[in-house]
Formats: structure tokens, C-alpha cells, sequence
């Protein structure tokens, strides 16, 4: 066999070897345009679950929390951009009892006028769990000093032992005030802390804030005292572009409703979620 033909048998020419890079590039580029939009319709499938999971768990928590806000104690208010939520937190409740059945039975004293130096009551039913500083609340209506718990006409530190009780021992108010309505269903609640949502899209968050003392006005600057400093402050959702609170607390004794939207936004890729949560306002 001649030499010529011995060498050409031994491997590809230069332009052989160019063909096939140029169809196998082709071959490649045919196959991305197949790959791309499919892998990148996965990532923003991806992206939009997570944004969901993210906004649905904290709507969630804020309608678990409201259904278990004190009856007439939710309120919004909006500065600056932001969106603030606040209500008393429950942290338990009963009956008390309002008149004597045997003997050894104390009841709770509502004097008509004057004052009235009462500052313990048994329960109606069974015990109940008290913890270091709770307070308790008859009949909230948040018509005015005496009906709001925020303004404290209605409310009273608890002053007994810590654990399970049957009967509730309270501090005086100034001057020896007793409380200044009774609950037609003979209810009392007890409360320790409010509870503050804040939704700031320009942080692109939404935080919850409590372990913060009770006012009569509603807190709405999270970089100053009480929000400043609470004793909890949890991020619940990142990623936050817009948000929006509303509420409409109906007549007093009836139901509210609250309405969350949170909107979120991650490369490009945006979900908005709306939620309505009913309010019990039954003192």
C-alpha cells in the first residue's frame, strides 16, 4: 500500500475535524432551544411555591393569633407605608361567680356607684391556668375609658399565685374603683401582652412583635419604643412588595372581619395571596 494512502488512513483532516464541530454545535444549539424554557419554567415554578409557602404560613399565623385576639381589641393603622395590626392576645378565660351558692363563696362585687373594695372572685367552672404577669379583663367593648382594655377602666393585674386556680385575686384601681360594667354571660378574659403585626414592603418584610406593655394608643413606629423594644421580635415573611390591612369591627357583641393581602416578589416572579378571618367580638 502506498504511503500516502497508509497516512490518510490514520486519522481525520483539519476540515473533517472542523465539519463535525460545526454539526455537533448545531446539534447543541437545537437541543438548548428544547432544554432552556422547560428548565427555566421549572425555576420559576420553583420560586413562585416557595413564595407561596412563605405568604401562606404567615397568613396563617396572623389569622391563628386574631382568632384568639380578646373580642374588641383588634386594630389597624397604617404610617408611612406601613402597615400595622395589634390586638390583646387570650390567654385565658372562665365565669365568675356572682353570687353566693354556699358558704365560703365569693362572688364579685359590682357597686352601682360609689367604690367598691373587691379585689377577688371564684370562678364558675373548672381552674384555670394563671401566668406571671396576666391581667384581667370584664366585658370589652372599647366604647370608651371604662369599655376599653387598652385604656385600662375595665381591666386589673392579676396579684395571685402562679399555676392552676379556682379563684381570681386582682389589684384595686386607683381610688378603689370596681369594674365598671358587668358581663351579661358572667365572662371574664385574661391577657398578658398585645400582639403587633408590622408589614413594611420598603424592608420587604412582615414582623411580629409582643412581650410589650398594653397603651392606650396603638403603636405604629417599629424604630421606637414599644415596638423598639419588645421582648419578641420574629421575622415572618421576607420578600414582602406590597401589603394591606383592613378591618371593620361591626357593631359591639357581634362578628368583625379582617382582611390580609401580602403580595411577594423574588427575581421577577410575584404571588398575592388575600385572606378574610373572622372575628368573635362577643364579650
Amino acid at each position: 500500500m502506498p504511503a500516502t494512502l497508509r497516512r490518510r488512513a490514520g486519522g481525520f483532516s483539519l476540515i473533517e475535524l472542523i465539519v463535525v464541530m460545526v454539526i455537533v454545535g448545531l446539534l447543541a444549539g437545537m437541543i438548548a432551544l428544547f432544554i432552556v424554557n422547560p428548565v427555566r419554567g421549572y425555576l420559576d415554578s420553583s420560586r413562585r411555591a416557595v413564595l407561596v409557602d412563605i405568604a401562606n404560613t404567615a397568613l396563617m399565623r396572623m389569622a391563628r393569633d386574631v382568632r384568639l385576639a380578646l373580642p374588641n381589641s383588634v386594630r389597624v393603622r397604617q404610617n408611612g407605608g406601613v402597615f400595622y395590626l395589634e390586638f390583646l392576645l387570650l390567654d385565658g378565660g372562665g365565669r365568675y361567680r356572682e353570687q353566693i351558692g354556699a358558704a365560703g363563696d365569693d362572688p364579685l362585687d359590682f357597686a352601682t356607684r360609689g367604690v367598691s373594695t373587691d379585689t377577688r372572685f371564684d370562678l364558675l367552672g373548672p381552674p384555670i391556668s394563671m401566668a406571671a404577669g396576666a391581667e384581667i379583663v370584664i366585658y370589652n367593648l372599647a366604647l370608651d375609658a371604662d369599655t376599653d382594655a387598652y385604656q385600662g377602666g375595665n381591666r386589673r393585674a392579676y396579684t395571685g399565685t402562679l399555676g392552676t386556680v379556682s379563684r381570681i385575686d386582682f389589684a384595686a384601681a386607683p381610688g378603689g374603683a370596681p369594674f365598671p360594667m358587668e358581663s351579661p354571660a358572667r365572662r371574664f378574659h385574661v391577657v398578658r401582652s398585645p400582639v403587633t403585626y408590622a408589614c413594611n414592603p420598603a424592608t420587604g418584610e412582615l414582623r411580629r412583635y409582643a412581650g410589650y406593655g398594653i397603651g392606650a394608643a396603638q403603636p405604629a413606629d417599629q424604630a421606637s419604643p414599644p415596638l423598639s423594644t419588645a421582648g419578641n421580635n420574629n421575622l415572618l415573611a421576607s420578600k414582602v412588595s406590597r401589603c394591606r390591612f383592613a378591618y371593620v369591627p361591626g357593631a359591639s357583641e357581634t362578628l368583625g372581619q379582617l382582611t390580609l393581602w401580602l403580595e411577594l416578589t423574588d427575581e421577577g416572579e410575584s404571588v398575592s395571596l388575600y385572606r378574610e378571618v373572622v372575628v368573635s367580638n362577643e364579650p
